[in-house]
């Protein structure tokens, strides 16, 4: 075939192909709907991926029943791997603007998606439902918790927010959350022990030079050791943790001798 031939088919192609794509009706996606994987019978968990024995089911399921009659709060859950019933379960469970679903699906990198209601984001904002997501279904905690208690973590964390009329961040402290907040504390304490060097004849402690440094360990010891803490626990141990990092870190911190500049001899004058 010349040259210049196929030189004109590609041109035509280039031009009339986008055309074709353009003018030919594209039949819009319909989510798939499967009711058969519905129960038969009403239940407030569908545990299509077995992910959950079958007496956590049965507790699930019953404590779900308590907590809508208690607060009329809908929380469900819908556990999937290769199939799904897709919108058909939205009719089955009646969710509303003041449900909640959570979804458990093996086949993405988080197990865990929400279906959240309108009424629900005023007490639980978008920025809880990424850290739940991210602490409860990233593939580290499943593969050392297990499925089950993945979600029923996260449902224990959901129903105590909502009895609690909201929470800004998700309860509770991962211990390696934890020890991240106690290193901030000890580095704030050095911090704040360095500062503190005498710096003139007779001074036992430089207040002025701690203050100074106060943006710094304060940042570090107030913001990142004690805020997360304060923030999602009640519990008295890990801020004591925190408070004794920061004191010691201080402590060893000052009793670390400072260099002292030589001072010239009066010969070298």
């Amino acid at each position: 075939m010349p040259k210049i031939t196929q030189k004109l088919i590609s041109l035509a192609i280039a031009i009339f192909l986008p055309l074709a794509i353009a003018f030919t009706h594209i039949p819009a996606a319909h989510a798939y709907d499967a009711p058969e994987l519905l129960p038969e019978t009403y239940t407030n968990v569908i545990d299509l991926g077995r992910f959950l024995t079958d007496v956590e089911e049965k507790a699930l399921d019953q404590k779900l029943t308590k907590f809508e009659a208690q607060t009329g709060w809908k929380l469900r859950v819908l556990t999937q791997v290769d199939r799904t019933p897709g919108r058909a379960v939205k009719d089955f469970w009646g969710l509303n603007d003041r449900s909640i679903m959570l979804v458990a699906d093996s086949r993405g990198r988080n197990l865990l998606n929400f279906s959240v209601g309108d009424e629900v984001y005023p007490l639980l904002s978008r920025g809880f439902w990424i850290e739940l997501q991210s602490r409860y279904g990233n593939q580290f905690y499943v593969r050392e918790q297990g499925y089950d208690q993945s979600i029923l973590s996260s449902i224990d964390a959901i129903a105590t927010c909502l009895e609690q009329d909201g929470c800004a961040v998700v309860p509770g402290i991962p211990q390696e959350q934890w020890i991240l907040t106690l290193i901030t504390s000890i580095v704030g304490g050095v911090v704040f022990g360095f500062a503190g060097h005498p710096r003139k004849e007779g001074e036992i402690f430089a207040w002025k030079w701690a203050l100074i440094f106060t943006p710094l360990w304060g940042m570090l010891f107030i913001s990142f050791g004690l805020g997360p803490v304060l923030t999602r626990t009640s519990e008295w141990v890990p801020i004591v943790r925190n408070v004794a990092g920061f004191v010691g870190g201080a402590v060893i911190a000052y009793l670390i001798p400072s260099p002292k500049r030589a001072t010239p001899s009066p010969e070298a004058r």
